[in-house]
């Protein structure tokens, strides 16, 4: 499994600040309010970026020799790709949220304090996961052996 590379991790903000800036946009157009994240959105994403690390962490342990025990490959796997998956996910509401603030402030009158609060904290949440999923990512790499034969060389 390859790491997350930051191209990806940019094509996924950028979509979602277009995604965020078009919904407001067809709400604004349909005389609907603008889209405001719930209060309990940035909390999840918190805790969704605690719990990818926590997940991980024994995966680091064990492939240091800390745990005594060996590295479960497939559980290694799996972490690591819920931790590729959160980093791309909290791009998205990253960008998402950075796309609801643009439009708002794009617009002639003020925003509401509480409202344009959800969406900034949103996107710091987001940015949160986008680092979660990395560390975690990190911790889930697992050492090369010495007796790994090196791509191209003939035994």
């Amino acid at each position: 499994m390859t790491r997350t590379r930051p191209g990806i991790l940019i094509v996924a903000a950028i979509l979602g600040v277009g995604v965020g800036f078009l919904v407001d946009q067809l709400l604004t157009a349909s005389g609907r309010p603008t889209f405001t994240p719930a209060v309990t959105m940035p909390i999840l994403l918190a805790v969704l970026g605690g719990f990818v690390v926590f997940l991980a962490w024994p995966i680091r342990r064990a492939t240091r020799g800390a745990s005594g025990s060996p590295v479960n490959p497939f559980r290694a796997v799996r972490v690591a790709a819920l931790s590729k998956a959160s980093s791309i996910l909290g791009a998205l509401f990253t960008g998402f949220a950075g796309g609801l603030a643009l439009f708002v402030g794009t617009r002639p009158g003020d925003p509401s304090l509480g409202s344009l609060g959800t969406v900034i904290a949103t996107a710091v949440c987001g940015a949160l996961l986008v680092a979660a999923g990395l560390v975690a990512e990190y911790l889930c790499t697992i050492r090369k052996d010495d007796d790994d034969e090196q791509p191209g060389s003939i035994s």
